[in-house]
């Protein structure tokens, strides 16, 4: 599962998932990799309007993923789930962590709380542009997630278990750390039966 926005041409274009990576520039020894089989892009994607939501696509693998001891399965949340404002959440990713874009080479970890929607769509924070399909997380102009880090999750735990509710979606690039522009994230609970269609119609992933 990831971000639509991130396939530009996936028709005829070749994936790899690579899951337990740490970091980018050896060997960690607690990576593996499964080729992508099949791309599944939300029909209601406009790559023109990346505003209007959707920003969803399932990824097909040839073959299980499975939990090697560095790798640990997430769950999805339950069908319509909306975390309250505050909820800790976490983002990880490859993304740039300064405005000159430098990139880090180790996956970055860090904590970013939920912002309710009715805050998030106020007209000094993302207004119009935060859809009740959209989670908002962060926004204290410290933590963010920002470019290189999109399709990757928003990690929460409840109700004994990691559950994936966010898919980096947009921000406010470069400067992505800005006061009252938290990351934008599309909101998987609002996708849940999308998805279980979209697996139903193609087959067991």
């Amino acid at each position: 599962m990831t971000a639509a926005h991130c396939f530009s041409t996936p028709e005829g274009s070749t994936y790899r998932v690579v899951l337990g990576e740490h970091n980018l520039a050896e060997d960690d020894g607690t990576e593996y990799s499964i080729d992508v089989e099949r791309v599944f892009i939300h029909e209601g994607w406009n790559p023109n309007n990346i505003a209007n939501g959707y920003d969803i696509a399932l990824l097909r693998l040839d073959s299980p993923a499975y939990n090697n001891g560095f790798v640990e399965l997430g769950l999805l949340p339950s069908e319509g789930d909306i975390l309250p404002n505050d909820y800790p959440c976490y983002i990880t990713g490859w993304g740039a962590t300064s405005v000159d874009g430098s990139v880090p080479d180790r996956l970055q970890e860090v904590l970013l709380p939920v912002v309710d929607h009715k805050i998030c769509s106020q007209d000094d924070w993302w207004g119009s542009q935060a859809k009740v399909t959209m989670l908002c997380a962060g926004g204290d102009g410290v933590r963010a997630g920002c470019s290189g880090d999109s399709g990757g999750p928003l990690n929460c735990y409840k109700d004994g278990n990691w559950q994936v509710h966010g898919i980096v979606s947009f921000g406010l690039v470069p400067y992505c750390n800005t006061y009252k522009k938290p990351t934008v994230f599309t909101r998987v609970s609002a996708y849940v039966d999308w998805i279980r269609n979209v697996i139903t119609d193609n087959g067991d992933f």
